[in-house]
């Protein structure tokens, strides 16, 4: 067969090469040893926490290395392509601080010198690499049926033999050039199909970044590369793009591992060198006795919009997953306390090849941990940020005084042993509530060991001891006084030694005063709340509390 001229038949819009294109697209000028990965998702709904930690593995191994990370969008199933998929992949991966050199940089931005980089707007570039398949008598055209690859599928399952299009099965792979100008003149749809030359009983192997050597069987399955509308399958499609685009490792989910041979083969029949392959194995979660995959449709944590409106700090979220990559990460942060992330050298080879376990409590340690780092203008700075977008009456109470708020967060937030009371944004209004008059809830918690007599007259004489400017030390000693008036023992190891000779210890006044003016038994340093919420509200407070006794 003459396969210039199927070629020519096939596709006689195209004018161009593949030497054309890379000329377009030269190779890149990056230092020795460094990677070009790009993370390439489907417009298909919400970024998945596993699609960050994806992004956030290549992106790493990118930078660390001195090279590129590009955002590719890989848009050529459109059936399953929703209204604003991008944008809200592009959102996902900006709000947790995902550095994007090329691709889709923002939104409505594409930024790079090898775009487009959406799969739909290069279609002609893979009908060129297609064309060149065909004048090498390695792709033709197929004329199947829906209706018959059913069929050819039925007889495979009723025989147990490998599914797909391949051997006796693949009915168009030997027509005559006469046959399928015919068909092509007739206006009969088709596809463009892969001339595997694999065979059955040979196998291939490569070297996985994570996983090491793998050995698999040839791919011996005429693919589809080009559909009848032109545009390629993901297959095709990506092995064209990480050609032009430079790409040196595709990082990817461990469920394509299966189609390894067929992407392999595909760089091998197209003359050109395959990137490196590296597959992620799944973020697992446990359920019942056993473990799943973390699920879309049963984990509100599956999408990273959750960690965005339950107020997660972002650096806690990458630094949880980092954990999840690499399990030598934990002595990094042990070690290098005040260390950005970005500081910590993250090895493909000491990833987990049975997939990680999502586990919400540690999640939530780590970011008190990095909240309770933080300064107390930091906290106010996130929490009010969070607050503008999901909780307006907290954002206007906040704002209204930031002195009086960052005074509020910098409760206990000393350098030897902060308080750890947050986990994320959302839970600064539970947690602060009774610093604002106008939500503050007064379901007094009253200590068990106090009698409500002596709870009043501990009140009545605070109240008349209370000094605004008191120091911390005089403070205290007051409230020692105010002790012994009402029975109790002013030191609290005395009062171990004869706890028969007095009604408590200058502790449990404390906390009288405590659920006075927070309606709580617990909460941040008492001496620094007076002082923030003032004189006048805190005797305001204290009459209130006497007069619920």
């Amino acid at each position: 067969m003459d396969y210039n001229k199927l070629a020519s038949l096939l596709f006689p819009h195209i004018d161009k090469t593949i030497e054309d294109y890379e000329r377009i697209y030269p190779k890149r000028e990056l230092p020795e040893g460094a990677n070009v990965t790009r993370f390439a998702p489907s417009p298909t709904g919400f970024l998945h926490i596993g699609g960050l930690f994806a992004a956030l593995i290549s992106e790493r191994m990118a930078h660390q290395s001195s090279g590129k990370f590009i955002l590719r969008i890989e848009d050529t199933d459109k059936k399953r392509e929703v209204e604003g998929g991008i944008d809200k992949i592009l959102e996902g991966l900006l709000a947790f601080g995902i550095k994007i050199d090329e691709g889709f940089t923002d939104f409505d931005t594409e930024t790079g010198n090898y775009g487009p980089y959406q799969q739909s707007k290069r279609a002609e570039i893979y009908q060129t690499f297609a064309k060149h398949l065909v004048e090498e008598g390695k792709a033709y055209p197929c004329f199947c049926t829906e209706e018959e690859i059913s069929a050819i599928r039925e007889a495979q399952e009723k025989d147990k033999l490998l599914p797909g299009y391949y051997g006796k099965f693949a009915k168009c792979r030997n027509l005559t050039f006469e046959e399928i100008e015919e068909k092509v003149k007739a206006g009969l749809p088709y596809v463009i199909r892969l001339k595997s030359p694999g065979q059955e009983d040979k196998r291939i192997s490569f070297k996985d970044g994570i996983r090491g050597n793998i050995e698999m069987p040839e791919n011996i399955v005429d693919v589809v590369i080009l559909k009848s509308d032109g545009i390629p399958t993901y297959h095709f499609a990506h092995v064209v793009d990480d050609h032009l685009m430079g790409t040196t490792a595709v990082i990817r989910g461990d469920e394509w591992i299966s189609s390894a041979p067929i992407h392999l083969q595909m760089f091998y029949m197209l003359g050109l060198k395959a990137p490196k392959y590296a597959h992620i194995a799944p973020i697992m979660k446990e359920d019942g006795n056993g473990k799943r995959k973390i699920s879309k449709r049963k984990d509100p944590e599956a999408a990273v919009t959750y960690y965005s409106e339950e107020g997660y700090p972002v650096d806690g979220v990458i630094e949880y997953l980092l954990n999840l990559a690499n399990y030598t990460f934990e002595d990094f942060r042990r070690n290098n306390p005040k260390a950005h992330w970005t500081e910590f050298s993250l090895a493909m080879n000491k990833m987990s090849t049975s997939g990680g376990l999502f586990d919400l409590a540690k999640l939530n340690d780590i970011c008190k941990n990095k909240i309770a780092s933080m300064t107390a203008k930091e906290v106010y700075d996130l929490a009010t940020a969070w607050a503008k977008t999901y909780d307006e009456e907290l954002y206007n109470l906040l704002t209204k005084d930031e002195k009086y708020s960052v005074a509020m967060f910098n409760f206990d937030r000393n350098p030897d042993k902060p308080r750890k009371d947050i986990a994320k944004f959302s839970e600064v209004r539970n947690a602060f509530s009774f610093m604002f008059d106008e939500i503050a809830e007064f379901n007094y918690e009253y200590p068990e060991n106090v009698e409500k007599a002596d709870m009043k007259a501990i009140c009545e004489e605070y109240i008349n001891i209370y000094g605004e400017d008191d120091e911390k030390d005089v403070w205290f000693d007051k409230m020692k006084d105010v002790a012994e008036k009402c029975g109790f023992c002013r030191e609290v190891k005395e009062y171990k030694k004869n706890p028969e000779g007095f009604k408590g210890h200058v502790g449990d006044v404390s906390s009288v005063i405590r659920v006075a003016v927070t309606g709580r038994m617990k909460s941040p340093d008492l001496y620094a709340i007076l002082k923030t919420l003032g004189k006048d509200r805190a005797m305001e407070r204290i009459n209130k509390f006497i007069l619920s006794l």
